[in-house]
């Protein structure tokens, strides 16, 4: 089982230099407690908190690497981007880390970052599967031509081809019905949202499955995000969580994010998060993961180390514990296979 983490925002009222430290530290920490995979994701304009660009922190950071770490964007805000100017920076992206990118991307579900790009956000569907098109051209072709509905390229020669043969891997985010079906047809896997039930999950792979399959495409473990905090005992887990995260959570669910109820978040969220939230001491947390591995394919799990109330020394600390509680405890647990999967299904 390999683990990974997404490297988040931070708030505005931290100095930039202070909040790039940050980063670094997350590095150094998750890379000494085994973690595999360093993500981040992407917003613009975003009101109280800071994202840093993934592409040029991406590049700071490899830097920093070991060998064996991969670096990815969880997500970027794909109909946002012209595929030939992202197309050309990851290429590049994926030279500088000698071929440990992943590229997730999606959609996104803030109207306002569309807005301000001048992009129409009732399109960013149909716009999201022409961006991978001309980018997969652009990644595998020494001359391109592409006459779609958003963009037009003519016999045009490419110059910055990534490592990767024929392209990095792609991870699409996806929440609901048709976006995890969009992921099975255009993207390598499909990346689970964290505020998804393993029902809910469970059922959506099997779509997953059944749209990949009727194409002759190959199965691979799905990257499942989760929230994870270790506590005492479950109490203590739930209190510290809160602690940290109800803040972000009722962001989540004011901007529109549709998988939470803004009012169930104010007023019981603890019962709104206990279902798909990893809570409790180290051996509940173990199990719980264990029993997710049980029964999805997965792979692997990415966890959010760090929130807005949360300093570098306590980040650091956060890392420490889970690299020692659940990282290497598990480090040779195997998830569900596909097929073992697929058999205990109709699909």
């Amino acid at each position: 089982m390999e683990f990974g983490i997404l490297m988040g925002d931070q708030p505005v009222g931290s100095s930039p230099a202070e909040h790039l430290d940050l980063m670094l530290r997350k590095v150094e920490a998750a890379q000494r407690a085994g973690f595999t995979y360093l993500t981040i994701g992407q917003h613009f304009l975003y009101d109280g908190y800071r994202w840093f660009q993934p592409v040029p922190l991406l590049a700071r950071l490899a830097a920093e690497l070991d060998e064996h770490v991969k670096i990815g964007t969880t997500v970027l805000v794909g109909p946002v981007h012209h595929p030939v100017i992202l197309g050309e920076e990851l290429a590049t992206l994926d030279v500088i880390t000698r071929g440990r990118l992943v590229v997730g991307i999606g959609t996104g579900y803030l109207p306002a970052e569309y807005e301000a790009m001048g992009v129409p956000f009732q399109q960013r569907y149909r716009l999201l599967e022409e961006l991978i098109e001309v980018m997969s051209k652009l990644w595998s072709q020494e001359r391109v031509t592409h006459h779609g509905r958003f963009w037009t390229i003519d016999d045009a020669p490419t110059h910055v081809h990534p490592v990767q043969k024929p392209r990095p891997p792609i991870w699409l985010g996806a929440m609901k019905e048709t976006g995890v079906r969009r992921a099975a047809r255009h993207g390598d896997v499909w990346t689970i949202t964290p505020q998804q039930t393993v029902d809910q999950v469970k059922s959506l792979i099997e779509l997953y499955a059944e749209e990949r399959m009727s194409r002759g495409l190959e199965l691979s473990p799905l990257p499942l995000r989760r929230e994870l905090m270790i506590g005492a005992d479950f109490d203590d887990a739930v209190t510290r969580f809160a602690a940290v995260a109800r803040g972000k959570y009722e962001a989540y669910a004011g901007r529109g994010m549709t998988l939470l109820d803004e009012d169930a978040v104010r007023g019981e969220f603890a019962s709104t998060v206990q279902d798909h939230v990893i809570l409790g001491d180290p051996g509940q947390c173990r199990a719980q993961i264990a029993r997710i591995a049980q029964e999805l394919p997965i792979g692997p799990l990415l966890i959010r180390p760090h929130w807005p109330e949360m300093d570098a020394e306590q980040t650091a600390a956060y890392l420490e514990e889970v690299g020692r509680e659940i990282v290497a405890p598990l480090r040779d647990l195997r998830p569900r296979s596909f097929a073992d999967f697929l058999d205990s299904t109709t699909v």
